[in-house]
């Protein structure tokens, strides 16, 4: 591991030979001789990991432990103490310290502290900062199974999906390349995303999703790439980025397009050397992540506009994933739109809920402008308000299409003209329900009205076949 240690002992041979020792080891060390220069270099070089003595001149150990512990609540901090101070040592415990040290302390057995209370303290902050990015264990049915459809297109991209998969299953070094995935809003980019995710050999792993459109500009770098204490205005304690939160797992970045050219540029250092350096740091962290990315823009007209990298287009499209629309997909709308209300029925605890047949050609006439996102919405819809068991087509919330096959009005002949209000909407109604045969579904949308509407009009006026 790399990480940086503040050495607080008065005593200078003793702070020389744990300083020689841990640079030897690879790690980068500052010394201080006293409390008060301890909590200065503490503000000034924000260390990983603190070793404080007890016995030191002016403020003693513990109270510089309890005024670290309040300006760094996370910070872990060993204590060193002569023999026959083990009752400092468990104050000091008491107090937030991660573990004490009986002087004269052995080098070897310091650096295995120093790496135990490091290993925690990252993990902490993974826990933490996952607990609100990252949703719990997979479930069931998020690989290649969860992308449902039987059309040609649809086929092909999981026969796609599953190269992309194998190929990564037999990488033998190196990182797996970047993946770009395209497609309209609302035709499952975020799905692809987890089905190469959970089908592949990171499903162990951590899956982290950041949508960059959603974050506002000065936060997407920080939520990325994570900050120092300090490293901003409310920057008030060290937090690790989505990048450094997904180690050993999957970064989906949705929207990558939104993101500013600045940021652009660090996550081609990412892609490039596997690197990250948080806001107010000097360090570089190590990270093996998998990146995939997701755009709705045209990328390529971007770069020729100068609002997007083009270095970071060809790394991000060196595999690139192309999503069919919905209204591309023949034949998985019936499908689809089965399977959302299989589960809407169960999420609103409804059953027997079918579509008739009119309900089914409305849905396959649709365009589905807003792709699976508009048919699932649709149908939640249909099941949240169903009173009946049979949907029909005038209770899916779309808009009659201009080219409709049911049958209209015809206007009204001047010899016939009605000589009353209530009249002409009589033979209004009669006019529309005589050419669609009678069927109240096809007249009242022929009318624009509700199917209840117009039986109420029936009942009103009287109205028989």
């Amino acid at each position: 591991m790399n990480y940086t240690v503040l050495i607080v002992e008065d005593e200078p041979v003793l702070a020389r030979n744990m300083h020689l020792y841990l640079e030897r080891q690879g790690l980068s060390c500052q010394t201080a001789g006293s409390g008060e220069e301890g909590l200065a270099l503490l503000e000034d070089q924000r260390p990983d990991v603190v070793v404080l003595d007890h016995n030191l001149p002016g403020q003693d150990g513990l109270s510089v432990l309890k005024r670290m512990r309040e300006r760094e609540p996370q910070l872990p901090i060993v204590m060193a103490t002569g023999h026959g101070s083990e009752q400092v040592a468990v104050d000091a415990m008491k107090n937030g310290a991660f573990d004490y040290l009986i002087k004269p302390v052995s080098l070897h057995q310091l650096k295995q502290v120093l790496d135990r209370a490091v290993q925690a303290q990252r993990q902490t902050q993974e826990l933490q900062h996952l607990r609100r990015v990252v949703e719990g264990a997979p479930a069931s049915g998020q690989g290649l199974a969860a992308l449902v459809g039987e059309s040609p297109a649809m086929q092909k991209l999981v026969g796609r999906l599953r190269q992309i998969v194998d190929a990564d299953a037999r990488l033998t070094e190196g990182a797996a390349p970047a993946v770009l995935i395209h497609g309209e809003t609302g035709t499952g980019k975020d799905m692809v995303a987890r089905a190469l995710h959970f089908e592949g050999p990171r499903r162990a792993g951590p899956f982290v999703e950041i949508n960059c459109a959603s974050l506002p500009a000065h936060l997407v770098e920080s939520e990325l790439f994570g900050h120092e204490r300090g490293a901003f205005t409310d920057a008030r304690e060290r937090r690790i980025g989505l990048v450094e939160a997904a180690h050993g797992g999957t970064l989906f970045l949705d929207e990558v397009g939104e993101l500013e050219l600045a940021t652009q540029a660090k996550l081609l250092k990412l892609l490039e050397d596997h690197e990250v350096r948080r806001l107010g740091s000097v360090r570089l962290q190590k990270v093996d992540v998998r990146v995939l990315a997701a755009t709705n823009r045209p990328l390529e007209a971007m770069v020729q506009a100068g609002t997007f990298r083009s270095d970071l287009f060809f790394r991000l499209g060196a595999l690139r994933v192309n999503l069919p629309p919905l209204r591309e997909r023949a034949g998985d709308v019936l499908v689809l739109g089965r399977l959302f209300l299989a589960r809407s029925s169960r999420r609103y605890g409804k059953s027997g809920l079918h579509f008739s047949d009119e309900a089914l050609a409305r849905l396959q006439a649709h365009h589905w402008p807003g792709n699976v996102r508009e048919l699932a919405n649709v149908v939640e819809q249909c099941v949240m308000l169903a009173a009946d068991p049979l949907i029909e087509a005038d209770d899916l919330a779309l808009p009659v299409p201009l080219d409709s096959t049911f049958a209209g009005l015809e206007p009204l002949s001047a010899e016939a003209a009605p000589t009353s209000l209530p009249e002409t909407e009589r033979r209004l109604l009669l006019n529309a329900l005589e050419r669609n045969r009678w069927n109240v579904t096809q007249a009242a949308r022929a009318l624009g009205i509700s199917r209840d509407t117009l039986r109420y009009r029936i009942d009103k006026f009287g109205l028989r076949p």
